[in-house]
């Protein structure tokens, strides 16, 4: 994308059909390299804010918790309780702090020397993203990277770092949802229990109009605040992840 959006910029202002250009899109080159204009600055900004909430789903935890943690309201049988904004909230803490020997690592190691000047912007993008390979690489199944680097014909990769992007994204999200649906089977089965024993009381009993789903949500609900649901799930979460870089 950075490659690609000045490219067509580019194209436009030298363009035969737009004699006077685009003033507003100007680039300077000068003795400290390309200067570009405040409106281009914005340009690429609101461009890269586009791509936030994809890299957030894409390249982080986020993907994960929240699977897991929907799975996990659907099988206490609670409808919409926990709401979707509390769900969204937690799983974007829970990322954050997962993440933040990460994110931290990519600050010390990129963006403070890009922002004191030491760094080039292209230098500071080369190494928070074999920051972040690293990362990814680390917590994508082996099957899954193997799967999609032979699709293309490439590999085999000596480091995570040879590894090119097209091929580690698609095989880290794919991995991350078999991990997903793997947790919140496992999440699931305890509550089906109490459904079916439930469901056989009622029936043994001659209860076949009350529902079995309206009373084995209290007992689903006791369960789980004596289990202290919420830690185990998200301290679970948490240790799933390698940060070993």
């Amino acid at each position: 994308m950075k490659r690609i959006l000045p490219a067509l910029l580019l194209i436009l202002i030298a363009s035969p059909a737009l004699p006077q250009g685009l003033p507003a899109l100007s680039l300077t080159e000068g003795a400290d390299g390309t200067t570009y204009s405040l409106s281009f600055q914005i340009l690429i900004l609101m461009t890269a804010l586009t791509v936030l909430p994809s890299l957030v789903l894409g390249m982080t935890a986020f993907t994960r918790i929240i699977i897991v943690l929907s799975i996990l309201r659907q099988a206490m049988g609670t409808q919409q309780t926990p709401p979707n904004q509390v769900l969204i909230a937690l799983a974007l803490f829970l990322t954050f702090y997962i993440m933040n020997p990460i994110l931290s690592e990519v600050y010390t190691a990129a963006l403070s020397p890009y922002l004191d000047g030491a760094l080039d912007p292209e230098s500071a993008i080369q190494i928070g993203g074999d920051i972040m390979k690293g990362f990814l690489v680390e917590n994508t199944r082996q099957n899954d990277l193997l799967m999609f680097s032979d699709m293309v014909g490439a590999g085999p990769f000596e480091d995570p770092q040879d590894v090119p992007w097209s091929v580690l994204l698609p095989s880290y999200m794919t991995s991350e949802l078999k991990s997903a649906f793997q947790i919140g089977f496992l999440i699931f089965l305890p509550f089906l229990v109490i459904d079916l024993v439930i469901a056989s009381i009622l029936m043994s009993l001659g209860m076949m109009m009350l529902s079995p789903v309206l009373v084995s949500l209290p007992f689903k609900l006791l369960l789980f605040v004596l289990v202290d649901g919420w830690a185990l799930t998200i301290a679970s979460l948490a240790s799933t992840y390698s940060l070993g870089g």
